[in-house]
């Protein structure tokens, strides 16, 4: 990923988007990280974007990690058998034969 200080930037916007596909650009503010442009991953959805990058939802999430690493919990594997959902490592298995 390319580094670009703020007042360096004198490229337009679109011409940084084009060039996301291959390489992404972070910006800086006196060498500190305050925006990115990068490429989305294809199949994705606006709504995933906007949570994946929302603040309090992140925030949700690591307590919600920290709490099950330290007080136990369900498993992802143990949710998919309560609900009769086929594991991805099952189905990377059978995909393989």
């Amino acid at each position: 990923m390319r580094t670009v200080e703020l007042d360096q930037a004198t490229a337009p916007l679109a011409e940084y988007a084009r060039n996301a596909q291959r390489e992404g650009v972070v910006v800086t503010v006196n060498g500190k990280p305050v925006a990115t442009v990068q490429a989305v991953p294809e199949g994705s959805d606006w709504e995933s974007l906007a949570i994946g990058m929302n603040p309090a939802f992140l925030e949700i999430m690591e307590r919600s990690r920290i709490a099950h690493r330290e007080q136990g919990g369900i498993s992802p594997d143990e949710m998919r058998r309560h609900f009769g959902i086929k594991s991805k490592k099952a189905a990377k298995r059978r995909a393989s034969r």
